[in-house]
């Protein structure tokens, strides 16, 4: 079977991409990863606020020996205060060097200037592509959704001109119309999409009273809401589409691709089997194709999107009402006690 796709310029030898992580911070895992089969690495993100956060603890750290001697301010040079992101390109150079597949660097600034400056210095750390980890966690009442989105088209335009590789978007499915957000950003010159983020969700212990951070890894059928806007996006754009959150099988990524998906980002299935699970999804899609009797993925890329579809009310309401005037079809599945 030939599972070969092209994605943001790159031509990869199949569609499962290892999406931002910690797995990828450890060089044995991302070899495996390699020789499992996975097509490309998105590295874990670069956080601007990280940094900040480590530069406030630093300063914190030094400036209680302030003024200990009435001679001396300070002990320590200036220079301590202002970590940046040496150390993390360091490492993504690192990562680099020992692959021979696509590594995608992962962004997530604060001010337009780092936004700009960070994604020239992942370009020159050898990034073959960028993704832009549009992460927007609303907690103020007062800002405006049209706000958020002049601010990410703004954002992505800064950063087109800053490097000359290709630049996807990632995105959360919180708007007010993804695809109006998402076709206003194509305009923007964004190359691909990455649906979707997973926003910060903090849970609550009961028993301690306060908040807590679980793992939040994916769960079987959180893949239907990326799945259903693929086959929305198929065909009516030219930027193309990554499918995120709840691929944890290879017939999860058939799904995709039946639907319109270009490639998948995985990594919960990675946490939950290990590394070379990605050959297991590979040899179910190669299975299922030879089934099936396909060739490559574009034999049935799209097949059931709403551009390919018959039914011109397959991603239409009628769809959910149809679910509610069956709905008592669920008792023959989950009777009562």
């Amino acid at each position: 079977m030939n599972l070969e796709v092209n994605y943001l310029g790159l031509k990869l030898k199949n569609p499962v991409i290892i999406g931002a992580s910690n797995l990828v911070k450890d060089i044995h895992i991302l070899k495996k990863l390699e020789d499992a089969g996975a097509s490309a690495i998105v590295y874990k993100s670069l956080f601007e606020e990280q940094i900040n956060l480590e530069n406030y603890v630093l300063g914190e750290e030094i400036s209680q020996y302030d003024d200990l001697n009435a001679e001396s301010s300070s002990f320590f040079h200036k220079e301590l205060y202002e970590a940046g992101p040496e150390e993390f390109l360091m490492n993504f150079k690192e990562a680099k060097k020992a692959l021979n597949i696509p590594i995608i660097a992962s962004l997530n600034a604060v001010f337009d200037d780092t936004w700009y400056e960070y994604a020239r210095k992942l370009e020159e750390a050898g990034a073959d592509a960028l993704e832009l980890n549009f992460y927007n966690n609303p907690r103020d009442f007062g800002m405006q959704g049209r706000a958020i989105l002049n601010e990410e088209i703004d954002t992505l335009k800064g950063v087109k001109k800053a490097v000359n590789i290709p630049v996807s978007v990632k995105l959360s499915p919180f708007y007010t119309n993804v695809l109006y957000t998402i076709r206003e950003l194509e305009k923007a010159g964004a190359d691909g999409f990455v649906l979707f983020n997973k926003l910060f969700q903090p849970d609550i212990d009961i028993e301690k009273e306060e908040l807590y951070f679980p793992y939040n890894l994916s769960n079987e059928g959180e893949n239907r809401l990326p799945m259903r806007y693929a086959g929305l996006l198929y065909g009516e754009m030219d930027a193309q589409i990554c499918t995120n959150t709840g691929i944890l099988s290879g017939k999860d990524v058939i799904k995709m691709i039946l639907a319109g998906a270009d490639v998948v980002q995985v990594v919960s299935a990675i946490y939950k089997n290990g590394p070379q699970y990605v050959a297991n999804m590979l040899e179910d899609m190669e299975l299922w194709m030879a089934n099936k009797g396909y060739q490559s993925l574009d034999d049935f890329r799209g097949k059931l999107s709403r551009k390919k579809l018959r039914d011109p009310f397959a991603y239409r309401r009628a769809q959910y009402v149809d679910i509610l005037m069956n709905s008592d079809e669920i008792f023959k599945k989950y009777p009562l006690p």
